[in-house]
């Protein structure tokens, strides 16, 4: 079993923090989109994964050499952005026949991995939304057998979104779907093909979906909530830990949990929280922040920041904004 992890997309809703960052190695809650989740699946058990690299590729390459150095896992570089159908096609050598679980890389999910990777059948995450017309969308039976599945649908006939977590049992079913897919004339307007319809192209074969619930599902896509995002993971952090996440102590200033504060910080005359998550070597005087992500290496003086976020080796100087400022900018708001 192989787990498929694409994370070539440019994460243009967080511009202009992804122009020089990939939206997966956005920190959050003390680690990174892309290593919760790939922390999640080897907790569950998951040893190999294919990783789909694209836009600033390199540094997601990087990142996982660093961070996973005895990780088994394949690299397949997705050239031009044609959509979620087309990243998975291109795993199709390095997959084979293995049973896939493919979870997109900018959304965290709480569920349980172990009882998805059991099931007999093949399965799609699930979540009731208020407005399913942005999602992918999965029309269900009274014993949670998956129907059909239709991509953001004008009118839909469904609540349950599909969160981007699928465990695909039918490997060549489902390449070969992709293929039929992407051969034809299919494309959306926006020149993509998406993964949504090579698997309702699977349930007209006849191939069983069920679908399974998730407990929390957390889009990181956007800065709303890949920032509350930051707080429940925080939250869950602290309570996991207790106070032994609570480790950093400054003389002169107020730390209010839950944070995350990675090493080489200087903090001085400052209040930091609740919900900040701060990256390593980054220096804060003088300031109050609660509720926003800052990145390494970045020098905050004199500000009072809330719902932001702010970039690696970015300064900052002034007055009380809410910012979404990417990496190497330099700010004086006074």
């Amino acid at each position: 079993m192989k787990a498929i992890i694409p994370v070539a997309g440019a994460g243009t809703k967080l511009r202009p923090l992804t122009y020089t960052q990939p939206k997966a190695l956005i920190p959050i809650a003390g680690k990174t989109i892309l290593s919760v989740i790939v922390d999640q699946l080897l907790d569950a058990g998951v040893t190999d994964f294919v990783f789909v690299i694209g836009y600033l590729g390199e540094k997601i390459q990087r990142y996982i050499a660093k961070t996973y150095p005895d990780l088994s896992y394949t690299l397949v570089t997705q050239s031009d952005r044609k959509g979620t159908g087309h990243a998975i096609w291109l795993t199709k050598d390095a997959v084979e026949n293995d049973e896939v679980l493919i979870v997109l890389g900018d959304t965290i999910c709480d569920y349980n991995v172990q009882a998805v990777l059991q099931s007999n059948t093949s399965e799609i995450g699930v979540r009731k939304v208020d407005d399913p017309r942005s999602f992918g969308v999965a029309e269900l039976s009274d014993n949670d057998k998956v129907l059909r599945v239709v991509e953001k649908p004008l009118i839909p006939k469904s609540n349950m979104a599909m969160v981007g977590v699928y465990y695909i049992k039918e490997t060549k079913e489902l390449f070969d779907a992709l293929e039929e897919h992407m051969s034809g004339s299919a494309a959306s307007e926006e020149g993509e093909y998406h993964l949504t319809s090579a698997l309702q192209h699977m349930i007209e074969q006849g191939i069983h979906f069920k679908a399974f619930r998730v407990n929390n599902w957390f889009d990181c896509g956007k800065k709303e909530t890949l920032l509350s995002t930051n707080a429940i993971l925080l939250k869950q952090l602290s309570e996991q830990n207790g106070e032994e996440q609570q480790s950093h102590t400054y003389d002169t200033s107020v730390i209010i949990p839950p944070v995350s504060i990675a090493e080489g910080c200087k903090i001085s005359h400052s209040i930091i929280g609740p919900n900040v998550t701060i990256g390593e070597h980054t220096s804060i005087d003088a300031s109050i922040i609660k509720d926003s992500i800052i990145g390494s290496y970045a020098e905050l003086e004199e500000v009072v920041l809330h719902s932001s976020i702010i970039g690696s080796d970015a300064f900052v100087r002034g007055l009380s904004q809410s910012l979404n400022i990417g990496d190497n900018t330099e700010i004086d708001l006074g």
